[in-house]
Formats: structure tokens, sequence, C-alpha cells
């Protein structure tokens, strides 16, 4: 099973992740701060990562900035999901590397299907994980 991060401040849009994700077939992890998100990257390689910019310790662009710069975690797809909705935030995090960039309030279906693309995008050769989403 493909194991998911979501890293999420707010406790319920964080809950609704889990449960689609589960619904889905996915092993989940959760965090509610940068801090802890790039702990849990570091320690259980997740084969994707659901990325909110505004939250404590470490914001999600730091975390993104951090993740990018590992060796053993930049091949890591992320998905960033936050309110920011400038033309400029959403460049600025493509750039960096983000592998797609979703504004709350968001739709399940679509971030499902959005993940379900990422992991059909990715090489297989990737570092990222070696699983089909989903199965």
């Amino acid at each position: 099973m493909p194991k998911i991060l979501v890293c999420e401040d707010d406790l319920l849009t964080q809950q609704l992740m889990q449960f689609k994700l589960r619904q889905q077939g996915f092993t989940v992890l959760a965090a509610a701060d940068g801090g802890v998100a790039l702990d849990l990257a570091r320690s259980e390689k997740p084969d994707l990562i659901i990325l909110d910019w505004m939250m404590p310790v470490r914001d999600g662009y730091e975390v993104l900035r951090q993740l990018k710069e590992h060796p053993d975690l930049k091949k890591i797809p992320v998905i960033m999901l936050t309110s920011r909705s400038k033309d400029c935030d959403i460049a600025r995090t493509l750039e960096m590397g983000a592998a797609d960039y979703m504004i709350k309030p968001f739709s399940p279906m679509e971030l499902m299907a959005r993940i379900k693309k990422v992991f059909a995008t990715q090489k297989p050769d990737s570092d990222a994980g070696t699983s089909e989403p989903g199965k």
C-alpha cells in the first residue's frame, strides 16, 4: 500500500483527508506541524506528502524547501493543499518542486484524482515509492 503523509494543522481537515485516503486503501500518517512533518518524512519515507502551507513550527514552504534539499527525500512527490491562492505562491511552490497545488476549500474527489495522477506519472525508478495507489 502506498503511504501518504498528511501535514495539516486543522484537525477536521486532517481527519477528513485521513478517512478518504484510508477508504481508497492508502496507509496514512499525519502531522499537525512542520517539525513533526519533517521528522515523519525522514523516518517513514512516505510515497507522497500532502502539505498545508500555514502550519506551526515550520510552515509548508519551509518544509517543502527542506524536503527538496534532502538527498533521500527530494524525490517524494508533494501536493501543496492550502488556502493561499496568489499566483506568485502557486508558481513559486511549483518551481520549487511541488508535484501539484490545490487551493482550499477543496473537493475530496478532486484530491483523490490528483493523488492518483501523481502516482501514475511517477517514474518507475523513483525512490519515492513502488506501490500502485488504491490497490
